[in-house]
């Protein structure tokens, strides 16, 4: 008795629409460095060039979400979860690169950052981040994690047209 292999047809993979980068890291301060990094380097690979008013902007937004989780969002034996998504074939208006960042703590929430008076005075950079995110991001918020406790905090960036991945 022969056994012949079952050899199963697997249909051709489809045309990638977006671009995606998404990976859990330690919720310490190396896991949002790593983070920072790859994220650069996704960017660039994305077409969005180091050096750039974009890819710094962009790169800053993650810094800033990777450290609050760490500091803000860290349960102990927890990861937070990073993702990266631009539209390849979006319309020229809305080309966005969105920035996720998902932490297993609910009940330290962002909030809407206002600049203190004499912030521009003060040499304190702590509670800084969110300002700075408000203002390179078109926009932002957080959300409720929907598989579990903890939150997404999320900020999208328009590019300039000649940063147009």
């Amino acid at each position: 008795m022969t056994i012949k292999p079952i050899h199963t047809a697997r249909p051709a993979a489809a045309p990638s629409c977006d671009r995606t980068f998404e990976m859990c890291f330690t919720s310490t301060p190396r896991g949002a460095r790593l983070a920072r990094r790859l994220a650069a380097v996704r960017l660039e690979a994305w077409g969005i060039p180091y050096g750039t008013e974009a890819h710094d902007a962009i790169a800053l937004i993650v810094a800033e979400f990777t450290a609050n989780a760490v500091r803000h969002g860290h349960v102990p034996g927890r990861d937070f979860h990073l993702r990266l998504h631009a539209p390849l074939h979006a319309p020229p208006h809305d080309r966005v690169v969105r920035v996720e960042v998902t932490d297993t703590r609910a009940e330290r929430l962002p909030r809407r950052p206002t600049a203190p008076e004499g912030a521009a005075e003060s040499e304190e950079e702590a509670g800084r981040g969110l300002i700075l995110v408000s203002h390179l991001a078109t926009r932002w918020d957080w959300h409720p994690r929907p598989e579990g406790p903890g939150k997404t905090v999320w900020a999208e960036y328009v590019l300039p047209a000649r940063s147009r991945a």
